[in-house]
């Protein structure tokens, strides 16, 4: 019998923590540093064109989940994982000696193919291994050591930029980065597609709607159940404002006087507090649910936004950083927990997938939208337009989404809402 329970794969489960962290280290590798590229290195002075390069990544990740969700339901997840790091391999030596923006472009094409085969992987895995009883906390310990990572990346690659100029310096880490995620992953690695079986197998009864088509996994996920598609657009707005946040906030800090060195910092400080907060959020989500944490964190996320958008000066944007970044941590494990505990295992890594397809969507809605926002009314007026969108959110949350801890695992589909 394979066993389920984060004691019972401690060390699986623990490996999967560190390659996870190396997954969000290829992103912080580019966020203090490749917004001021655009505009310093590139020449690009619209906003919307400096940010294009989140827009290509956000479209090929959001894609990718997509793909990776049902090919870890069909081939497994080891293999997805092992692939997307592949694909990972050129990208550091494409922002390293890229010629023109189009370079940049690509080279950001490819990561997000690879961050959505390997960050939805270890995201499935986690969920397979825990199984029901911890959830919460399997998905608040995948998320600290992602977004850790992108923090103690995106400070790493500041000061290096700091010292030795935009480039290619910040981007060698990347090399080691890959290095170690892709042989930790081929080397040590184990299947999980064994403990979501076991899973399925724990005392359900079976039904007609154990297993279901792509189609309907789609519908359900994005909009026919209630809980399901709050969710989805829940995490469509997160990613939306933290889209926002990688492509204006450097040029937001530049502007209000603050050194690469700073704004590397200012650009940790928020994947960090979001990263470290989430040992606890995951876990408390477990205890006392998921509705109030996610309608919560939407209200504290647009506060962060608004105290960026109103300030001038280091205190104010460290405020905000810290608010934005608790408000993410409360709501980012908490949506994946809310779909583990609704779907059922058979299709559950498929609707990871979709989840995954429209929340990794909002980078690049969030990009674009903000970049035309601030085109037209500046850098100040696009904050505040995201943060009245992620307070909407919530709000939708609030009123749709109904508690999904303790829902049993046999529970009957839900009609369509409306």
């Amino acid at each position: 019998m394979t066993p389920l329970g984060l004691r019972e794969n401690l060390g699986q489960f623990s490996l999967l923590v560190v390659v996870n962290a190396f997954v969000g280290a290829m992103i912080g590798m580019e966020r203090s540093v490749l917004t001021p590229m655009a505009e310093d290195v590139y020449g690009l002075e619209a906003k919307v064109a400096a940010l294009s390069f989140i827009v290509v990544f956000g479209l090929s990740k959001a894609l990718t989940n997509y793909v990776a969700g049902r090919l870890s339901d069909t081939v497994g997840r080891r293999p997805v994982l092992i692939g997307g790091w592949l694909v990972a391999a050129p990208v550091p030596f494409l922002l390293m000696w890229a010629p023109s923006w189009g370079w940049v472009l690509f080279a950001n094409l490819l990561l997000g193919v690879s961050q959505g085969l390997t960050w939805s992987t270890t995201v499935i895995m986690k969920i397979d291994l825990a199984g029901p009883k911890n959830r919460g906390l399997a998905m608040g310990l995948n998320e600290f050591a992602g977004y850790l990572a992108v923090a103690a990346s995106a400070l790493a690659t500041g000061a290096l930029a700091a010292r030795y100029g935009l480039g290619p310096a910040p981007f060698v880490l990347g090399v080691a980065y890959v290095l170690f995620g892709l042989g930790l992953s081929v080397g040590f690695v184990r299947e999980t597609m064994g403990q979501a079986r076991q899973e399925a197998a724990l005392g359900l009864t079976p039904s007609p709607h154990d297993t279901l088509g792509q189609g309907e996994v789609f519908r359900r996920t994005t909009f026919t159940d209630r809980d399901l598609s709050a969710v989805t657009q829940a995490g469509l707005v997160n990613n939306l404002n933290d889209g926002m946040a990688w492509g204006l906030f450097p040029l937001i800090f530049a502007a209000a006087g603050l050194g690469l060195a700073e704004i590397g910092a200012l650009a940790a400080l928020y994947p960090a507090v979001w990263g470290a907060s989430q040992l606890v959020t995951g876990a408390l989500s477990d205890r006392i649910g998921r509705k109030g944490l996610i309608v919560g964190g939407m209200t504290v996320q647009a506060a962060g936004l608004v105290a960026v958008a109103t300030g001038s000066a280091l205190p104010a944007f460290v405020l905000g950083q810290v608010l934005l970044g608790v408000g993410t941590a409360m709501v980012y494990p908490t949506l994946l927990a809310a779909i583990g505990d609704v779907a059922q295992p058979s299709w559950r890594a498929s609707s990871v997938g979709v989840y995954r397809l429209w929340r990794d969507l909002g980078y690049a809605f969030g990009a674009l939208l903000s970049g035309l926002v601030a085109d037209a009314f500046g850098l100040s007026a696009a904050v505040w337009w995201v943060g009245g969108l992620t307070l909407a959110s919530g709000a939708v949350v609030a009123t749709r989404m109904r508690e999904t801890l303790r829902r049993p695992l046999t529970a009957a589909p839900q009609p369509p809402a409306g």
